[in-house]
């Protein structure tokens, strides 16, 4: 696979945002498995200069962080959506571009959760980190709750954030089944909302800024999100000086990954069928047997139309993610197939692409060295420090230090 580089603008626009208009992040043209804009801008630029961006302080080199909630082993729609990207942002980064990732277990909190089903599925989603190819060499994993700060930074940020921003996040009224124009005035939603999840996002802007991240890979959902840590970090900064930069979003060029059982829906691991998503531990037998059992369509030619034809379509947005050729490319190829064989394709393919992060995955977990144990103590300490940095300087601008 050819490098990729992501230029990234510390004075003046964003490479990965429109130089005018509205503002909004650069959409990518469904079906393309690697858009051109993204090869365009895939490196992190570490140049010495110390001038200041147009909001927050000086930057002098980049700083990546981004989080996973530990649901286990993710799955095929969270390695190409978002860890497959972290493994390149990493391997193409220049010298001086600090990386963060982390296992964002008290984001979890928002509903109940199991002990012991938890710290299985944390140890499942770090491992998983290491297996597709993050180097503790290179970046620094850790997990949310071993470094306090995020949530002494999340209160402070309490302070200048607004509930009324808050009110019309989407996070909770999709986490409790709401519709989108619900608000705090109605009583079935007050009666179900709990603190937790309503400031769940400034939880995840203390994530960002508590390490100062300039920049935070994302899929196109976590947009909003995303916004709204700029918008904390520029409230802060007004109220007490320039200690937080604006960070930027780097959208991930891949389309989402749908259902093999519903291709309407995003693939989850919350669906109750466990065919409807590949997880990136399957074996080679059991991916074939998900993606043979997918729902299609009785249509006889294979053509790409994700309005109409969700199912197939789906497939071959998988395909093109792991070829590297648009969706087009693919129907044009298969157009005479029968779906029996393209699903064997995919399969196959899914299956050869995944092979090794399944055996190194079961070789961390395996390990009785304690090497997972050591990692995660390790990142968590040298996050720890870059947070400590942060709320130094924070403290002193209040008036806390």
């Amino acid at each position: 696979m050819a490098t990729m580089r992501i230029s990234i603008a510390r004075h003046g626009a964003n490479p990965l945002r429109p130089a005018s208009g509205n503002g909004n992040f650069t959409y990518f043209r469904p079906g393309v498995a690697q858009p051109s804009k993204w090869h365009q801008h895939r490196s992190l630029s570490t140049s010495t200069s110390t001038s200041p961006s147009p909001a927050g302080p000086p930057i002098k080199s980049p700083v990546i962080f981004s989080g996973i909630q530990p649901t286990g082993v993710p799955h095929l729609g969270n390695y190409l959506g978002a860890l497959r990207e972290w493994v390149k942002l990493q391997d193409s980064a220049e010298e001086g571009t600090k990386l963060l990732f982390s296992i964002v277990d008290l984001h979890a909190l928002t509903v109940p959760q199991d002990a012991k089903q938890l710290r299985t599925w944390r140890r499942e989603a770090f491992a998983t980190l290491l297996a597709v190819g993050l180097d503790p060499k290179r970046s620094t994993i850790f997990y949310q709750s071993s470094v306090p700060a995020h949530t002494e930074l999340m209160w402070i940020l309490s302070t200048v954030a607004s509930m009324g921003y808050l009110s019309r996040m989407t996070q909770w009224k999709s986490k409790l089944q709401l519709p989108e124009d619900a608000s705090l005035e109605d009583s079935e939603a007050r009666a179900q909302l709990r603190l937790g999840l309503f400031s769940y996002p400034v939880l995840q802007a203390a994530d960002i800024l508590i390490h100062r991240a300039t920049h935070v890979p994302v899929g196109e959902d976590q947009r909003q999100h995303l916004e709204f840590s700029r918008y904390t970090a520029n409230s802060f900064n007004h109220l007490y000086g320039d200690i937080f930069p604006t960070p930027e979003a780097l959208i991930s060029p891949a389309k989402r990954v749908m259902s093999l059982k519903e291709p309407n829906n995003k693939m989850s691991k919350s669906h109750a069928d466990p065919k409807s998503r590949i997880l990136l531990t399957d074996s080679a037998n059991e991916i074939k047997k998900k993606v043979k059992v997918a729902l299609t369509d009785s249509e006889p030619k294979i053509s790409y139309d994700p309005t109409n034809r969700p199912g197939v379509s789906n497939l071959i947005e998988i395909l093109s993610h792991f070829e590297g050729v648009t969706c087009q490319e693919i129907a044009s190829e298969y157009e005479t197939a029968s779906l029996r064989s393209l699903k064997e394709h995919v399969g196959s393919r899914i299956a050869d692409s995944l092979a090794g992060i399944r055996e190194r995955y079961l070789g961390i977990m395996d390990d009785k060295s304690g090497y997972l144990d050591s990692v995660a103590r390790e990142g968590g300490e040298v996050a720890q420090a870059s947070a400590d940095l942060t709320m130094r300087k924070v403290k002193k601008a209040m008036g806390l230090a």
